[in-house]
């Protein structure tokens, strides 16, 4: 029996009504924050990915040379296409730009829990706007997507930190501008390493930096983004945490990632302000600062299903969505052809509707409209030109003239 690709997921019926699900709630909240869709091709030059990470990237790519002898590779992530998309339109739209994409990535990578070789996931980004408001109004969306399903401050944190605080400290320390980025990697990976690896990597800077670390850094900069999520009633959601600053090297101030309080799961969210990435990838065709985030649904899937009133809301919508409004009993086989030009019309007006495809006992159609989650079943029978409603919740039966059908169902059933 052929299996899926490791890494890679069969979405069944029920698993895309989840999925479904989590895509609302994301396309829900970024349009509250008038943040307008936009995508961008799945498939990209390999070039784009090097320039923004090096050679060193091709080893995560799902890459190959297609039919024109093109280098191609399936997007890992959407930031650089952003890039190239602002750089080609930017002087088409007014400033800044709130944009928002929900797509699928690919990554050759080990799995593990939480990490897949294929996701979706939600890009939410600012370009061209400097002003620190800005990366407030991007964790209040971050903090107000995952409350939109159900979660609470006491399922996540979002923590905050700032790249200035560490390039400020390594100024100071007359630390060479070559060597911040390494002590930036092992800053990142110091929660996740002894305590003496952490110090063996730093050398001379291990004393101040793990002082830091463990009395935890403050900057004016993280007081006034708490202040700013604090006047919305979100700085519960939040905590000051400068061990963050992200991975990658292309982050030029806030960065934040946001986790389950229990801290048994990956991170949900994470991003930050990346003001010269757009520049770099563009080859200076376009300068403009920018921030945003990415949110996975691979692990937000996990905390959802990890937190009672998150499931339920999230079973209660899909369960809503697989419902159909009627369900068309045909008892007598010469009423079929009326029974489903009444079907055509329901549907062209906005009904769910089903009806047995063959001739079929009716106590088996009955049973099907109540799998099915139908508000009302219509039964096609010996009382024609009559028809009896059931409304299956009360068991409430009445017959009505066909003339009448469509104002009794206005009634009994809203699309």
């Amino acid at each position: 029996m052929m299996q899926p690709l490791p890494g890679f997921r069969d979405f069944l019926p029920a698993d895309c009504t989840a999925r479904n699900y989590i895509f609302s709630k994301w396309r829900e909240v970024a349009r509250r924050y008038s943040f307008a869709e936009w995508d961008g091709p799945v498939l990209e030059p390999t070039e784009l990915y090097q320039k923004k990470s090096g050679n060193e990237i091709v080893g995560q790519l799902f890459n190959f040379v297609d039919k024109g002898e093109r280098e191609v590779a399936l997007r890992p992530e959407l930031t650089p296409t952003l890039a190239r998309v602002v750089a080609a339109h930017e002087r088409e739209f007014k400033k800044p730009l709130k944009w928002f994409s929900i797509g699928q990535f690919f990554r050759y990578e080990k799995q593990q829990r939480g990490r897949l070789r294929e996701h979706f996931q939600l890009n939410c980004d600012i370009v061209g706007e400097t002003d620190f408001s800005a990366d407030i109004e991007l964790i209040a969306l971050c903090i107000d997507i995952l409350r939109a399903f159900g979660l609470t401050e006491k399922d996540f944190v979002v923590r905050i930190s700032d790249r200035e605080f560490w390039t400020d400290f390594l100024r100071q320390q007359k630390l060479p501008g070559e060597r911040w980025e390494e002590v930036l990697q092992t800053i990142d990976k110091s929660e996740r390493e002894p305590r003496e690896k952490t110090a063996e990597k730093l050398g001379d800077l291990a004393d101040p930096i793990l002082s830091i670390l463990q009395e935890g850094g403050r900057s004016e900069k993280l007081d006034r983004l708490v202040d700013g999520l604090g006047a919305r009633d979100l700085a519960q959601f939040v905590d000051i945490d400068v061990r963050i600053v992200r991975g990658l090297a292309y982050y030029t101030g806030t960065v934040f990632e946001v986790f389950d309080r229990a801290g048994k799961l990956r991170a949900i969210a994470g991003g930050g302000r990346y003001d010269n990435l757009i520049g770099q990838l563009s080859d200076g065709a376009v300068s403009l600062p920018a921030l945003g985030f990415a949110m996975g649904d691979v692990v937000l899937s996990e905390l959802i299903r990890d937190r009672v009133a998150a499931r339920e809301k999230m079973e209660a919508a899909a369960r809503n969505e697989q419902k159909i409004d009627i369900y068309m009993v045909i008892a007598k086989e010469e009423r079929r052809a009326d029974a489903l030009a009444q079907t055509q019309e329901f549907r062209e007006n906005g009904y769910r509707v089903d009806y047995p495809l063959t001739p079929t006992k009716v106590a088996k159609q009955f049973q099907a409209a109540e799998d099915l989650g139908a508000t009302i079943a219509i039964l096609y029978g010996d009382e024609w030109p009559q028809v009896k409603i059931k409304t299956l919740a009360t068991r409430e039966e009445k017959l009505i003239d066909r003339a009448s059908l469509r104002g009794s169902i206005r009634e009994l059933v809203s699309v």
